[in-house]
């Protein structure tokens, strides 16, 4: 197992090297620091004693990736290249371009984004498989077609028109919960209630229609023909066979986005006014600040292959047979 899970976490390097490769090249080849400048200073005039000075204040104003004027290990280390890419890997994001410590807005983001998307993530994880697993149970029937209907429908829906519909029942009419904003400790909670509503509601077409499929694939099998026939009721075929031997495609999905929930949902946040990540990552982009667009990035890229590194660890806990290959 522990060569196996070696081999999985070398196969990451050369992805997040390409990623923060390309990123690069994205924002300093294709998109000079003198076109970063004159759309950061927002004139239609800009002088270039402007632009060379707003390099300047942000180490933008250095060699891509070699400096002829250094000497020794300088001509690496005093570029672009070193400075704004490498350092990424040391999670060391630096400042942005407003001059604010990208890693400080980080830590303090995260927690916002983490209070939405985690009970999100569990609560509609339990609703979606309770939901599917009644639908297969009443497989066949008038509920079930009711039932996949119904899946259809809430999955036709704009995930905006439930964050509208929730804002005005919820928030406007019945005066529940707050229509938007955040505060810190446990003042929090009235605050992601809502946004954790709209987050399962909104998955939930989607969700049951996955799972169903799942188990229906897995209640044809010659196994769950064998525990009927022994006389377990449907029930405990459904809880005791049928559920754990799906677990391997339910890992897939679930263990993937655990770390993607650290970089928050953008479209909630922005709506909710939520301060975290999602939220900080659109901020940043209309402000026009490629510091932080960078490091989310880059931070995006690492979480990601942190999930699938964890999805075949959990491969090799739910299927002894992964540890083989």
């Amino acid at each position: 197992m522990t060569a196996y899970l070696i081999r999985r976490l070398l196969y990451a390097f050369p992805i997040l090297i390409g990623v923060n490769l390309i990123t690069f090249l994205l924002f300093f080849v294709v998109n000079p620091p003198d076109d970063m400048a004159r759309m950061q200073l927002g004139h239609k005039y800009v002088t270039q004693e402007a632009i060379d000075k707003w390099k300047h204040e942000r180490g933008y104003d250095l060699p891509l990736f070699y400096n002829k004027q250094a000497e020794g290990i300088k001509t690496i280390t005093q570029t672009i290249f070193y400075q704004k890419s490498l350092n990424l890997f040391l999670f060391r994001f630096g400042r942005s371009d407003s001059g604010r410590n990208i890693g400080a807005d980080i830590r303090e983001r995260m927690w916002p984004s983490l209070a939405i998307a985690v009970p999100s993530l569990f609560l509609g994880l339990a609703v979606n498989i309770t939901f599917a697993l009644l639908l297969v149970f009443f497989r066949r029937s008038y509920l079930e077609t009711a039932g996949v209907t119904g899946c259809v429908i809430l999955m036709s829906i704009s995930a905006l028109f439930y964050i509208i519909a929730g804002q005005y029942v919820f928030g406007k009419l019945m005066r529940l919960v707050p229509i938007s904003g955040y505060e810190s400790g446990l003042t929090a909670i009235k605050f992601v209630i809502l946004p954790i509503l709209v987050g399962v509601v909104s998955g939930i077409g989607s969700g049951v229609r996955w799972y169903r499929t799942l188990f229906l694939e897995e209640i044809e099998k010659d196994y769950v023909r064998t525990a009927r026939a022994k006389g377990l009721s449907e029930p405990l075929v459904l809880f005791r066979h049928v559920l754990p031997n799906a677990m391997i495609p339910i890992l897939t999905g679930v263990v993937a986005i655990l770390p993607l929930l650290f970089m928050g949902s953008l479209l909630t946040e922005s709506f909710f006014s939520i301060p975290g990540l999602g939220s900080y990552t659109i901020e940043a982009i209309n402000r026009q600040d490629f510091a932080i667009v960078r490091a989310m990035v880059f931070l995006g890229s690492v979480l990601y292959i942190l999930g699938l590194l964890l999805t075949d660890i959990s491969y090799t806990l739910a299927d002894p047979r992964v540890r083989l290959q």
